[in-house]
């Protein structure tokens, strides 16, 4: 029964939207109207509202972390196994991805699948987020170095922890992810992806 309680309230808590709590805070154009219409912080930044941009990033990163915290903190007094933690990793992902607050529109989930990975462990998140990074820099593409991050984050995982349940949550959300980024795939092949601060025409004429 605490599976049950405990992946339900990870689904909820990843329904949080901040992209678009944000944006209404901040009184900036709704993210699901401009850009990729992505409700996510590489969107909102689109909107050129930097400090947005990195409250939504920090949001929806924290609640991927807080989810699995919590259920590795109190997991020996709830006595679950390291099946619900996996559980646990990918409801509150799967909640950022199709939120029930907001009609099942929701982001890519990079920043909520950092979150997640940090919980899981600090190592494996940190090593996930630097190899976002060197792509991101090098080439300045948020959606290539996800996709790249993606197809790492479950090898970084098995080295250093091995087949365990996890592995599968890892897994789960590398391939939700990279499905989630079909259509930058093809932009990128296409040479048509925004790079990283380009600013929407759509979002800037909203602001005003």
């Amino acid at each position: 029964m605490n599976t049950v309680w405990m992946t339900v309230a990870a689904y909820l808590l990843g329904s949080i939207s901040f992209a678009v709590i944000t944006s209404k805070l901040f009184g900036i154009a709704d993210p699901r109207t401009y850009g990729s219409k992505n409700p996510g912080a590489t969107n909102v930044l689109r909107s050129g509202n930097k400090s947005a941009a990195i409250v939504t990033l920090i949001g929806d990163g924290a609640k991927g972390w807080l989810a699995v915290w919590l259920a590795m903190r109190y997991q020996q007094q709830l006595q679950v196994g390291d099946t619900t933690i996996a559980l646990v990793a990918i409801a509150v992902f799967l909640g950022h991805l199709w939120p029930v607050f907001f009609r099942f529109v929701g982001g890519k989930g990079v920043a909520t699948a950092l979150g997640v990975l940090l919980g899981l462990d600090p190592w494996l998140g940190l090593a996930t987020l630097a190899t976002w990074l060197v792509i991101a820099f090098a080439f300045r593409y948020s959606s290539l170095a996800a996709l790249v991050a993606a197809l790492f984050a479950p090898f970084y995982y098995g080295l250093l922890f091995g087949v365990e349940p996890q592995l599968l949550a890892v897994f789960v959300m590398s391939g939700l992810l990279i499905f989630r980024h079909s259509k930058n795939i093809g932009n990128l092949m296409a040479g048509k992806e925004s790079r990283i601060g380009s600013k929407s025409k759509a979002a800037a004429k909203a602001g005003k």
